[in-house]
């Protein structure tokens, strides 16, 4: 039989992760995609992370792209308080369905809420992202996978996380409707294909997010925003005034 105990070599305690399922149904309604984050999530907690998951439908974050919407004329926001987490999160998993081939409403409002707070600085003068990692899961019953990875992977990068190889996964059944992840005989639990793909997507993202803390984040010369405004050019030479 195999041995299935975890591998006490690979110790992630210390490591912070953040998963947001931008599935549209409130709780406690059955979300597919989550059904495929505890994949990704089970398997992080055995291994020693703190896993926190958000279900942004189930929160009042306002629409927009500043830190706080309340500044500019909303009478509510959760997302500072949300921001919190973030900032304390060494993973970033954006999670969400499928619909017209695209991602979800949610999940475009978590990556511009994130942006909004992309200006920011670390405590080493980068940009507020930087020694993050960030990763993936795409789920529903019609094509459109690596499309809507795409997009939320360059967006990630595009703010600072740093993206570990195969940093994605996902399930779709049948084009057309058809069943969901969760529905009784869809064959999405026994995918080899996702599980392979989760599973890799997990211990990439755990072995890159762990590398970076040990190491101290990205090293800090050359992508300073504060060293940049104060008149460093690391090295940089304009060629007009050579």
């Amino acid at each position: 039989m195999a041995d299935n105990r975890p591998d006490k070599k690979w110790d992630f305690s210390g490591l912070n992760a953040l998963f947001f399922n931008c599935t549209l149904k409130k709780s406690p309604a059955v979300s597919n995609t989550e059904g495929l984050m505890k994949v990704s999530t089970t398997l992080m907690e055995k291994h020693g992370v703190h896993v926190d998951v958000i279900r942004p439908i189930d929160h009042d974050i306002a629409t927009g792209v500043y830190p706080d919407m309340r500044e500019q004329g909303w009478d509510t926001d959760e997302w500072p308080e949300i921001y919190k987490k973030v900032q304390a999160a060494d993973i970033l998993v954006i999670a969400g369905p499928i619909w017209l081939g695209d991602n979800s409403s949610q999940t475009k409002k978590i990556i511009e809420r994130l942006y909004g707070n992309s200006a920011e600085l670390n405590s080493n003068g980068q940009y507020a992202y930087y020694g993050k990692v960030g990763g993936c899961i795409i789920t529903g019953n019609e094509d459109g996978i690596k499309h809507c990875a795409m997009n939320v992977l360059y967006s990630l990068q595009h703010l600072g996380c740093t993206i570990p190889p195969q940093a994605d996964a996902g399930w779709i059944g049948p084009v057309g409707p058809g069943p969901s992840y969760l529905d009784k005989g869809s064959g999405g639990p026994e995918s080899d294909f996702t599980n392979r793909n989760t599973t890799f997507m997990t211990w990439n993202l755990m072995h890159l997010a762990k590398m970076l803390k040990d190491a101290g984040g990205m090293p800090a010369y050359g992508n300073q925003r504060s060293a940049w405004d104060a008149g460093s050019r690391f090295d940089f030479e304009n060629p007009e005034y050579r």
